[in-house]
């Protein structure tokens, strides 16, 4: 039975047992929400890459959150499934009955995002374009109609500065896969056309792009990190605090429908004491 309460507000953030989505989720706690977030890691010491352990799980997201004062609801979710990306819609909707912001962060990672044109696997690639692009949308459509009903809403879509840009090298060797960049290039424009066809009903839509982050996952797999060739990276606080920004102020609206540069603003802004370092 959900919980009404017309004061409650709620995000959901996908990818949130470690990275940028549990940055983000802490981020929007600190700022009032109540949160549910989603991942495929739930307990600490299950996220692995090969025998190589990851640290970040749900349980402990969770458990930063509560610290925080507010409620979190924890779920299983595969962003490559939709089966489960439709549970995970209804199980927050059991809870609490609503979703104002919508975090889509949690990104296709497995085989074939390192392939350079010749060697892309064509059933990978769609794999991952129906990742990072269809089952993004198809959360979003999930979502959009309840925001409708209230008029008010807020999505917040990560953005791939490799959709942007070319390469500073081939893929593997400190640049980027064709099957990836064109996943998020097609996922950039989500923000702009929902901005389009919903603004006028009080849907706010924004894409972040984050910049080279740093995170548990990069760490931990340093040895293969070929992108800290090129680039100088930032913690996921970083875009972790624009998330909170985009969703709770007000000035944010100036960049509705339109790419967000999360090192900018969070320089601009001064959103983590002590970034950059003097």
């Amino acid at each position: 039975m959900a919980e009404q309460d017309a004061g409650r507000r709620v995000a959901l953030v996908t990818g949130a047992s470690r990275g940028i989505g549990r940055c983000g989720a802490l981020a929007l706690a600190k700022r009032g929400y109540d949160i549910v977030i989603t991942g495929r890691t739930v307990r600490e010491g299950d996220g692995r890459v090969g025998a190589i352990a990851i640290p970040g799980s749900l349980d402990k997201t969770a458990d930063e959150v509560r610290a925080l004062g507010r409620e979190v609801l924890a779920v299983a979710m595969d962003v490559t499934d939709r089966d489960s990306i439709r549970a995970a819609y209804k199980a927050a909707m059991r809870k609490w009955g609503r979703i104002d912001v919508l975090v889509n962060n949690a990104p296709y990672s497995g085989p074939g995002t390192e392939s350079k044109v010749l060697d892309i696997d064509l059933g990978l690639a769609a794999k991952i374009v129906e990742a990072n692009y269809l089952n993004q949308l198809f959360l979003t459509q999930l979502a959009l109609p309840q925001m409708l009903e209230r008029s008010s809403g807020t999505f917040i879509n990560l953005g791939s500065g490799s959709a942007l840009v070319a390469p500073p090298a081939p893929a593997g060797e400190g640049g980027w896969s064709l099957a990836y960049c064109a996943s998020k290039a097609a996922f950039h424009q989500m923000a702009v056309v929902v901005d389009v066809e919903f603004r006028s009903r009080g849907i706010r839509a924004f894409t972040m792009e984050p910049g080279y982050t740093v995170t548990e996952r990069s760490i931990a797999m340093s040895h293969e990190d070929t992108y800290a060739k090129h680039f100088a990276g930032d913690p996921p606080e970083v875009a972790g605090e624009v998330i909170g920004w985009l969703a709770d102020e007000a000035d944010a609206d100036r960049f509705l429908g339109k790419m967000v540069h999360a090192q900018g603003i969070c320089r601009t802004h001064h959103l983590v004491p002590g970034w950059p370092a003097a």
